[in-house]
C-alpha cells in the first residue's frame, strides 16, 4: 500500500495514511517495546538521527515515553521507550440499532467497552452516545484523552464531515461531529465503518504489501470499502463504496434507499432473518446471532436461511471483482460467525461468476466489532498525525 515515495497513502488528493519513516519507527516500537533508539534503528534500517528526530516528536506528542535506562558492557546506556499507556482514546461504531462505545490505548488494547441504544431522533441519539463516552472516561481518571474516533453505518461527507448518505441510519445532515466535540471537550473525527475496518487493517500493519483489497461488512446492511492501487477509494465527496445498494435483481423487497433489488436486501443479516421467517412460515429468530444458534445446532431452516444469504453475497461478489480486480477480499460482520458453513458457498459462488482473470484470496475478521472500534482508532491517529504535522509546519 505504498506510493511512488514508498509511503502508504490515500485516494488522489487526500492526505497521507502515514508518513513512511514514522509509520515504520512506530511499527518496530509497538511489537518491540520496550525497545531503544539503537535497536529502532537496527531493526527499522533508517539512519539513527532520523530515529532521534522521530521519536522527539511522538515524545513531545506524549505518544511515547522513555523508560528505565539498561546498563550495557561498553558504551552509552540506552534508554528504552514504550507507547505511552496514559495516552487513551474513546471510540464508537454506531450502527441503526446500537452503538458499542470503548476506550483504547495506543496499542490497539481495549480497556473497557459499553453499549448505548440509538434512536431515530439525531439529536437525542448523539447525547446518548456522548453521556456513555462520558461514563467510560469516568473509570479512568488522571488520563489523558487524543480524542474520540467514531465509525459508522453511512457515509460521511469529507467536506462537511456530517453523514451524507445512511438508509439505515436516520441521522443525515446533522452534526454529530460537532456535537460529540462540544459535549465531550476533544477532538472528534467520523468515517463510515467499511473504511475505518480497513484503515485499522492498514495502521497496524496487517497488510504488508497488498496493493489491491476490498472490505465488505454484513450487518444490517451491506458496506465496503475499497484499496484500489495503494489508496483508499473515497469518490468526490467520500460516498464511493456503496455497492449494498447496487442492484443485483430486479424485484425483491423495497430498499430503505427506496429501491428494489439491493444487494443488501439478499446478503445482509437482515435478508438471512426475512428467509428464516419464510422457511418457518412467519415464525423464526428475532436476531442474527439466535439464527446463527440454531443453525449451529442442527435447525434446518437455519441452515436454509443461512445458505441463501452466501448465495447472494457470491453472486454480488461478481460485481466487486468486476470494478476492482482486488488481490483480497475481507469479510467484517454476523456472517463471519458461521464462516465455516458460509464461506465455501460464496467462494463457489464467486468461482462460477467470476468475470476473469485470477480468483481473489478472500479471508475474514474474525471480530468485526473489534474491526470497527479499531478501525475508529486508527481514523482519529491518522488525522491527528495529518492535522499536527499541518501546525507544526504553517
Amino acid at each position: 500500500m505504498n506510493s511512488k515515495d514508498g509511503g502508504p497513502r490515500r485516494a488522489q488528493g487526500g492526505s497521507p495514511i502515514r508518513d513512511n519513516n514514522r509509520d515504520l519507527v512506530l511499527e518496530v516500537l509497538r511489537r518491540n517495546q520496550p525497545i531503544s533508539r539503537v535497536e529502532i534503528a537496527r531493526k527499522s534500517g533508517l539512519q539513527r538521527s532520523t530515529i532521534s528526530s522521530i521519536v522527539d516528536g511522538l515524545i513531545e506528542e506524549r505518544w511515547v515515553r522513555e523508560g528505565s535506562v539498561v546498563k550495557t558492557e561498553r558504551g552509552r546506556r540506552p534508554t528504552m521507550l514504550t507507547m505511552n499507556d496514559d495516552l487513551l482514546l474513546l471510540v464508537g461504531d454506531i450502527r441503526p440499532t446500537k452503538a458499542i462505545l470503548a476506550v483504547v490505548d495506543l496499542n490497539g488494547k481495549f480497556l473497557d467497552r459499553t453499549m448505548v441504544p440509538i434512536i431515530a431522533d439525531p439529536k437525542q441519539g448523539v447525547d446518548l452516545v456522548a453521556e456513555g463516552m462520558r461514563h467510560l472516561q469516568s473509570h479512568f481518571r488522571g488520563k489523558t484523552w487524543e480524542g474520540a474516533g467514531i465509525s459508522l453505518a453511512g457515509r460521511v461527507n469529507k467536506i462537511t464531515q456530517k453523514l451524507a448518505w445512511a438508509p439505515n441510519l436516520p441521522w443525515v445532515g446533522f452534526d454529530i461531529r460537532g456535537t460529540l466535540r462540544k459535549a465531550l471537550k476533544i477532538q472528534v473525527e467520523l468515517e463510515n465503518a467499511a473504511n475505518a475496518c480497513l484503515l485499522s487493517e492498514v495502521w497496524f500493519g496487517h497488510m504488508e504489501g497488498i496493493q489491491s483489497a476490498v472490505l465488505i461488512t454484513i450487518s444490517e446492511g451491506v458496506g465496503a470499502a475499497a484499496l484500489v492501487n495503494g489508496s483508499l477509494m473515497e469518490g468526490a465527496d467520500g460516498l464511493a463504496g456503496e455497492f449494498g445498494h447496487v442492484p443485483v435483481s430486479d424485484s425483491g423487497p423495497r430498499c430503505a434507499c427506496g429501491q428494489v433489488g439491493c444487494w443488501e436486501m439478499f446478503a445482509s443479516s437482515r435478508a438471512a432473518l426475512r428467509y428464516l421467517q419464510e422457511e418457518m412460515k412467519g415464525k423464526g429468530a428475532p436476531t442474527i446471532q439466535e439464527l446463527m444458534n440454531l443453525e449451529a445446532s442442527g435447525d434446518e431452516a437455519a441452515r436454509a436461511a443461512l445458505n441463501r444469504q452466501a448465495e447472494w453475497i457470491g453472486r454480488g461478489l461478481r460485481v466487486v471483482t468486476a470494478v476492482f480486480n482486488p488481490e483480497l477480499i475481507l469479510f467484517v460482520g454476523d456472517i463471519t460467525l458461521r464462516w465455516d458453513v458460509v464461506g465455501p458457498i460464496i467462494n463457489a459462488e464467486l468461482t462460477r461468476r467470476l468475470v476473469g482473470g485470477a480468483q481473489p484470496r478472500i479471508a475474514i475478521l474474525s471480530d468485526g466489532e473489534a474491526a470497527r472500534l479499531r478501525g475508529a482508532a486508527a481514523v482519529l491517529l491518522q488525522r491527528h498525525i495529518s492535522f499536527k504535522r499541518t501546525s507544526a509546519i504553517r
